[in-house]
């Protein structure tokens, strides 16, 4: 069947560029499920997005449907005849050309026929305007006298099928083959010839890279020369860049300058001013020093590059005035200053203000620093403190740089460099792969102020459903055992939970700490997941009910190693035969009475776990125990290929229930491994 190279452009107004290739990857993904409705076939779609145009490229397009047969489905043989007649009617036929077909126990009529194929040029109009309808837009716009309605403005449309225009009349445009250069060039159209000519000819005759990742790669490694010509090292945000790309059509970065006065400015406030108003890169010096530099990204290459490095370096100077401003009015008030005020400020409904969620993290974090043998006194210091950047202006302006701030208002006001860490640091891991807080108080408080929040909000009946987390419960519940596993910090998890929701208010459900626990382990479930270790390995451990996330995680990581092992398995299945003979037996098998063993196998047994027992006395080192195990797969094997445990003699039988349930007892110390028996 013949194919053909099919190209859509819609040219708009500027479009969102937060959005940009949300709405690019939905036009082409709604294109493909089209295509697929309809039988038709390609053979790539590619997505071109730029700040003024939506374009997809499709190769090998069928040129036509396959013909079909359609079969309708009539009335049993057994309906009257006027039933019978009545669907030959509505089927355009008489009743001789229906015919009949056994379905289950009855006889129906049918009406077949072939229907032939529709042209790709016919389908194509309905198919373009439902792909597009189908985009979701939350607030879309209206414009002119139109009915119609997009994210933005649209102004011309391109539909061509080879060399030839695809007639179609979509949101009030007649398509064509013209499509245009940069807004600047007001004047330039661009005549397609072909549809596989789309992409050189727009970076030939406009200089306009359509395809996104293309045009982002081209800025960046102009972004890096830049930087390479200032000698200075240049920090990529890759959201940064994404939103750069997002809003130049023909990029040419360039370097500008502000005053040197503004570094006695935090950086962090310096750096989110360019990031968010301006959308610069800053610039590094060798030993990781902000500079006094930016790079932007113009939409052209400007024949007086001199005037738009000068315009760029006017609307800088007073951004960074504001954050100058900003710095002064808030070091004016102390942090400890600021907490009443935070009365004011609602944490969330049902779970007060956060100065009482501040008041809960102060004694969380006092307690759970006694209880690993941190500083309480600093570390309480820093959790009644770190919420109060809230209420500075900084903050107001540039909410990505609450705590940060907060540690350097610490510092400014005398507080100690480790309550300064622990605020600036205490939200961290904010998402994956983020670092955790470097020191011990900000360990803490992290642990605290995110319990804090999974334990309210469980607790108000907010827990997350299905796909739906809302306030982020589970990147929070992971954040928190990360820094339990991670930094090594052994606590009681149950037990934290249960003290946590004593501290909330009435309206919080108490009874809600069973839930939240079997939450969190959940999350630690995905944490092994996403480590690619077994599922087994984290059942087997959590059936010994380990109430510690380290304690669990040194069982896991010492179970991981266990099955790497060859005997593993042999011990598994042993392990499990054990659970099996253990489970059906009545007799009470606690007490071992080693006179009672008679046969060599299982007085050789009796020995390796009495010597194994001792040996293995109160240690936590689950690794050595697992090792040592391994050494009993000789004993145990021998043991069931000679011994019936069953007897008829009830005392010997008791005996050697008691012996298998020393070895099952020592195996159970780390972990129930007949849950890793496939």
């Amino acid at each position: 069947m013949k194919t053909h190279d099919f190209l859509l452009e819609l040219g708009t107004e500027e479009l969102p560029p937060k959005l940009l290739l949300k709405l690019s990857e939905a036009l082409k993904s709604n294109i493909v499920d089209e295509l697929k409705k309809i039988n038709i076939s390609s053979a790539s779609v590619i997505s071109f997005a730029t700040p003024r145009r939506l374009a997809v490229f499709i190769t090998e397009l069928q040129s036509k449907q396959k013909d079909q047969i359609i079969e309708k489905k009539g009335p049993s043989a057994e309906s009257p005849e006027m039933a019978i007649k009545g669907f030959a009617k509505s089927c355009g036929v008489d009743l001789t050309q229906l015919e009949k077909k056994q379905l289950g126990d009855k006889e129906y009529y049918f009406y077949s026929k072939e229907e032939a194929g529709q042209n790709i040029t016919s389908l194509l109009p309905n198919i373009i305007e439902s792909s597009i309808k189908n985009i979701p837009i939350t607030r879309a716009m209206k414009w002119g006298n139109s009915d119609h309605s997009f994210v933005r403005p649209v102004h011309w449309l391109v539909m061509m099928l080879d060399k030839e225009v695809v007639p179609a009349k979509i949101m009030g445009l007649e398509s064509g083959r013209i499509t245009r250069g940069l807004r600047f060039q007001k004047n330039l159209t661009i005549e397609l010839l072909h549809a596989n000519e789309y992409e050189l000819v727009m970076s030939k005759s406009a200089q306009i890279i359509v395809d996104f990742k293309k045009r982002k790669e081209v800025i960046r490694q102009q972004v890096l020369s830049v930087a390479k010509e200032n000698n200075a090292e240049v920090v990529i945000d890759e959201s940064l860049l994404d939103e750069v790309c997002a809003l130049v059509e023909y990029p040419r970065a360039f370097a500008g300058k502000f005053d040197e006065k503004f570094l006695s400015v935090p950086h962090e406030a310096l750096i989110s001013a360019m990031k968010s108003h301006q959308k610069y890169f800053h610039l590094l010096d060798s030993k990781g020093s902000l500079l006094p530099l930016f790079i932007s990204v113009a939409n052209i290459e400007s024949s007086n590059l001199k005037v738009v490095i000068e315009g760029n370096e006017r609307v800088i100077h007073p951004r960074l005035s504001d954050s100058e401003f900003f710095w002064n009015q808030d070091k004016a008030v102390r942090l400890d200053q600021r907490i009443d005020g935070l009365d004011n400020v609602l944490f969330m409904k049902s779970l007060g203000s956060m100065a009482q969620k501040v008041k809960r993290i102060e004694h969380l974090s006092s307690y759970i620093a006694e209880l690993v043998g941190f500083d309480p006194k600093e570390s309480s210091r820093a959790g009644l403190l770190c919420k109060s950047d809230l209420l500075s202006e900084m903050v107001g302006e540039f909410a990505d740089l609450q705590g940060v701030m907060g540690g350097y208002y610490a510092l400014n006001d005398g507080e100690s460099k480790a309550v300064s860490i622990a605020i600036r640091e205490h939200y961290q891991p904010r998402f994956s792969g983020d670092r955790l807080p470097s020191t011990n108080e900000g360990l803490v408080v992290a642990i605290a102020d995110k319990l804090d929040t999974i334990t309210g909000i469980y607790g108000i009946g907010q827990a997350p459903t299905g796909s739906k987390d809302p306030y982020a419960l589970r990147r929070l519940a992971l954040g928190l055992l990360r820094i339990l596993l991670e930094a090594k910090i052994e606590l009681n998890l149950e037990s934290l939970i249960k003290i946590s929701l004593d501290l909330h208010l009435e309206g919080v459900d108490r009874g809600a700490s069973d839930s939240i626990y079997k939450f969190m382990m959940e999350r630690l479930k995905a944490y092994y997941k996403d480590a690619n270790i077994d599922s087994s390995v984290y059942e087997a451990v959590l059936a010994v009910k380990p109430n510690s996330p380290f304690d669990f995680h040194l069982r896991v990581d010492a179970l991981n190693e266990f099955i790497q092992s060859a005997d593993s398995k042999s011990l598994i299945e042993s392990n499990k035969r054990i659970a099996n003979i253990l489970k059906d037996s009545t007799e009470n098998h606690s007490e071992l009475i080693s006179k009672m063993l008679v046969e060599d196998s299982e007085k050789n047994l009796y020995k390796a776990t009495e010597l194994l027992s001792k040996q293995l006395l109160d240690k936590q080192d689950y690794k050595t125990i697992m090792r040592s195990l391994l050494d009993l797969k000789g004993v145990i094997d021998a043991f069931f290929d000679n011994v019936m445990v069953n007897t008829e003699d009830l005392e010997v039988r008791e005996a050697r229930l008691a012996l298998i349930s020393r070895v099952r007892a020592l195996f159970l110390s780390v972990a129930d491994i007949s849950h890793l028996s496939s």
